[in-house]
């Protein structure tokens, strides 16, 4: 029955029209930092498991990041999904780009290829 309500919720908010400031919010973010994680919580204190393990990945490559608390702000935390079309969190940008959520930064950091696309974020 869950499941069922989750996926109208998401049906309902994918009609749902995002205000353009929080677009523009999101792209002033994301041009501003070039490796940025849209996490719950913070890196000191991340609020869930994935959260967590995208930091500690990141921290591993020793990458220079910023975070957004997608708790702190709703309505970003809605158009964010809407905007990536990337449905969970933590998602992680380099250079504006999506790479992925956790799943994806472990893949990248099992593989060395989160360290090889942060230390080009360095240069």
């Amino acid at each position: 029955m869950d499941s069922i309500i989750q996926r109208l919720t998401n049906l309902v908010l994918s009609f749902m029209v995002v205000p353009v400031d929080v677009i523009e919010r999101i792209k002033s973010q994301l041009s501003s930092n070039p490796v940025l994680l849209y996490m719950k919580g913070t890196p000191d204190f991340p609020q869930c498991g994935f959260s967590a393990t995208a930091v500690r990945a990141l921290k591993a490559v020793d990458a220079s990041f910023e975070s957004v608390n997608i708790f702190e702000d709703p309505e970003l935390r809605e158009a964010l999904k809407q905007y990536s079309n990337w449905p969970t969190y933590p998602q992680l940008y380099v250079n504006g780009e999506l790479l992925g959520g956790c799943d994806i930064i472990v893949e990248m950091y099992n593989s060395g290829e989160l360290k090889k696309v942060i230390d080009e974020v360095k240069k």
